[in-house]
């Protein structure tokens, strides 16, 4: 979402708003409802008053959680990518220490190592009841 609220309008109002209500991009028109990452312009009074004006269904500040727990345990892949790359950058030493090349190289060996690690993708798999509860506690 595009902060500050001027941009935001823009957006919801534009893209966001006729994208929800078009049944071609979801199952059903009637049952969609608005989640917001609590970016400080989906926080907004005024924002959320635009959301119920144009008729969307939408969890507000008092009904969705801030910080809640990231559902999609995929998600999770990136950061523990970027976990891996960033110590592995730091390792290196010499003149080349930040460069493109030696990034790429190092993405290149963190994603073919990640291919075959099927306990990483076990333990994210498993950890979805856990995120669950968290979410329903």
């Amino acid at each position: 979402m595009i902060c500050p609220r001027g941009n935001s309008d823009f957006v919801l109002v534009q893209h966001v708003f006729p994208f929800l209500k078009n049944e071609e991009n979801v199952i059903h028109v009637d049952e969609v409802i608005f989640v917001h990452d609590k970016a400080p312009c989906m926080k907004a009074n005024m924002t959320q008053q635009l959301i119920k004006d144009n008729n969307i269904k939408f969890w507000g500040n008092n009904i969705w959680p801030g910080n809640s727990p990231d559902l999609n345990v995929a998600e999770h892949i990136g950061t523990i990518i970027k976990a891996e790359v960033e110590k592995r950058m730091l390792s290196e030493t010499g003149s080349d220490q930040y460069s493109e090349e030696t990034l790429k190289k190092h993405i290149i060996d963190v994603l073919q190592n990640m291919e075959t690690d099927t306990e990483l993708f076990e333990n994210l798999l498993c950890s979805y009841p856990s995120i669950l509860r968290a979410v329903k506690k």
